[in-house]
């Protein structure tokens, strides 16, 4: 165990208390790390945002086991209160429990709290073991920035001087993922302002943004290419007029163009489809060119090999995850864009390439999924049911009118695929892409219920076999964040083009604030699909040429909706193993997931069904208990293919969380 994870859980010493209260005004508590860390001494840990939420969920599912001399769900509770005043809280909590204080001030004593406040909770090991080994006194704020961008994030401004240094190091930082955050990002803008060459460039923004560098180094590639004489069609992003796009960036620079070949491979930059002989290009720069279907091949082929080679491990973080859920959307895209013969010929490494992440997330979603309900949600949604609250806090940030888009059932690599055909219809668009983990099972009662409540299937345990209850759900949660009920709309059903004269007529009501819309046409097309994923994939194509999408988008933000779109589920292919073999009907049947009310029930199918894995999902209620289909195998008859959804994969678990805005 690290010293950081070390230095937070020393203040929790085993069996001195039931109950603990810990403020924590800075969050320090909600690292999965810590969490894990937590857990793994006997603690739970249950976040204070609802005094009669919690007084229910703690009478219930700890104190009344405990009071009966029952050790119950874990052997201690830490109730977490995000801020400083113990007052806040009901005297008998304070009566019975023992209190321990946290924040950032406390555990970097030797750095400017106002700059290590924001850094994100990712860096805070990295950041507390460099403070040991070199910080020998305390930093100002200036020395702070400087300390965390030369031991975090290992960049040093003042030697960036050439046009190859800065976008080595943006390149760099951005294909690990890690953009700055704004404020060591301006530092570098000051410090980088006295240099001519990059007078022109937004460079706080290149650095802070990981979608406006991705817009414009995919703009800066195509006028490379132009200038050697290639011009073809472009496969992914539009270009856009920002003066940012205008950058020169030397893509025949050693340090440069190694950077560039794995961006394309992973699907970060989008090629260019070209026709004829391309005598002028270097070698190196056909991996940002297709010249033909082989080409396009030959791209999915190293895509999958490069994926192999850096499946997240057990103790990885969930956001490596979120990244690999990404870069298997693209490639899966990229595969379902082939024609059939070279397609078939990638069968086997499209497999072996979900066979491999599927089982690794089965792996490390055993141990780490219970730690996903509690994480912050300030910087993005990390599960389906954080999404209400960060559309919150982005409302409170300035965003007054704010429309979620849920398209039920859709995967990343579907969304990859939407993406890009809009580039071509809509290229005005601009997409800042995310991803979030879906609830457990990954059915739509459970995952889309969460969504549109911000619950946990836990708080919702009555209405979990149904989705009737969203509206007034998604209308009690904004009430509950100061809205008023004529406020919030919620409408499902959209699929259509002549359904959206009735939306516009509907969000033309000047008192609408809030808009949830659940679009179900990839929910349709996935359950009627006979085909597999590649015959999905073509009806997309035909449902995007219909203009639904492009239309809806530009509806909203036209109407001054800031527009976030995510899934409650995605989808996978599957093959029958036969049906469950089972005397007793389970609660919900889906094709990858069965229910049970009891323990005696789900041992007896798991004995009677060998080719089947338990899971006890942290959030679930306490007598729903799961039972899943091993690998892409589902319950239907044998043999029997389908495109099905509710178990645990890459494809099903994690779904796509992007804002979409026009770009200048």
């Amino acid at each position: 165990m690290s010293q950081w994870i070390d230095r937070i859980l020393q203040e929790f010493p085993a069996d001195l208390a039931r109950l603990w209260i810990a403020t924590d005004p800075d969050d320090v508590l909600l690292d999965e790390q810590v969490l894990s860390g937590l857990r793994g001494r006997g603690f739970e840990l249950l976040s204070f945002e609802d005094s009669v939420a919690f007084r229910a969920e703690y009478e219930e599912r700890y104190r009344r086991p405990w009071d009966m001399g029952e050790e119950g769900p874990a052997k201690s509770l830490v109730l977490h209160l995000r801020g400083t005043d113990f007052g806040a809280l009901p005297w008998d909590y304070l009566r019975q429990a023992r209190r321990v204080n946290l924040s950032l001030a406390d555990v970097f004593p030797r750095l400017s709290y106002p700059v290590v406040r924001q850094i994100g909770s990712e860096h805070h090991e990295e950041l507390f073991a460099a403070q040991a080994k070199y910080a020998s006194q305390a930093l100002g704020e200036a020395a702070t920035k400087e300390f965390t961008l030369t031991h975090i994030f290992k960049i040093s401004p003042h030697l960036i001087s050439r046009p190859e240094d800065l976008w080595r190091e943006l390149l760099r930082l951005h294909y690990r993922g890690s953009a700055l955050p704004v404020v060591l990002a301006e530092h570098v803008a000051h410090v980088l302002s006295d240099q001519a060459g990059f007078k022109d460039l937004a460079v706080s923004e290149l650095f802070s943004s990981n979608s406006t560098l991705l817009r414009v180094v995919q703009n800066a590639w195509y006028r490379y290419l132009s200038r050697l004489g290639v011009t073809g069609v472009r496969t992914g992003e539009p270009t856009s007029a920002d003066i940012a796009t205008k950058a020169d960036i030397p893509f025949d620079h050693p340090d440069v163009r190694v950077i560039i070949d794995s961006m394309f491979l992973d699907g970060l930059l989008h090629p260019l489809a070209v026709q004829g002989l391309l005598v002028t290009i270097p070698e190196w720069a056909k991996v940002g060119i297709i010249q033909d279907p082989l080409a396009l091949r030959n791209l999915v082929a190293e895509g999958i090999k490069g994926i192999l080679q850096s499946l997240p491990a057990l103790e990885s973080p969930y956001r490596d995850w979120m990244v690999l859920s990404r870069r298997v959307g693209e490639v899966i895209a990229r595969f379902h864009a082939l024609d059939s013969v070279r397609a078939e010929g990638l069968k086997a490494a499209i497999s072996e390439l979900q066979t491999a992440a599927d089982e690794r997330l089965r792996q490390w979603v055993t141990k780490h999924y219970a730690d996903l309900p509690s994480l912050p949600v300030a910087k993005g949604p990390v599960m389906v049911h954080h999404v209400p609250r960060f559309l919150s806090m982005r409302q409170s940030a300035g965003e007054a009118k704010i429309a979620l888009l849920v398209f039920d059932g859709l995967a990343i690599d579907q969304w990859v695929q939407i993406r890009e055909a809009l580039a071509k219809r809509a290229p005005k668009l601009g997409f800042e892409e995310g991803a979030c983990f879906a609830w457990l099972p990954t059915l739509t009662s459970v995952s889309r219920q969460a969504l549109f409540s911000g619950l946990k299937p836990r708080e919702f345990a009555e209405t979990i076999e149904s989705t009737s209850p969203e509206p007034a759900q998604w209308s009690r949660f904004w009430q509950d964040h100061g809205l008023r009920a004529n406020e919030v709309m919620y409408r499902k059903g959209l699929k259509r083009t002549d359904q959206l004269k009735d939306l516009d007529t509907a969000l033309s009501v000047p008192l609408i604030k809030v808009a949830g819309i659940v679009v179900d046409t990839i929910d349709e097309i996935v359950h009627g699909a006979v085909l597999g994923k590649r015959g999905i994939a073509s009806q997309i194509d035909g449902w995007c040429e219909s203009g639904f999408v492009d239309q809806l988008f530009a509806l909203l933000i036209d109407k001054g909706f800031h527009v976030y779109l995510t899934a409650d589920h995605g989808n996978v292919e599957a093959l029958g193993q036969g049906r469950l073999n089972q005397g007793v009907a389970p609660e919900m049947r889906g094709e990858r997931v069965r229910t049970y009310r009891s323990e005696a029930l789900v041992a007896e199918s798991a004995a009677a069904n060998p080719n089947t894995y338990r899971l006890d999902v942290a959030g679930l209620p306490a007598n729903l208990l799961t039972l899943f289909a091993s690998g892409r195998t589902a319950f239907m008859q044998d043999g029997e293919p389908a495109v099905v959804h509710g178990g645990i994969s890459v494809e099903e678990l994690l779904v796509p969380f992007v804002k979409i805005s026009y770009v200048s």
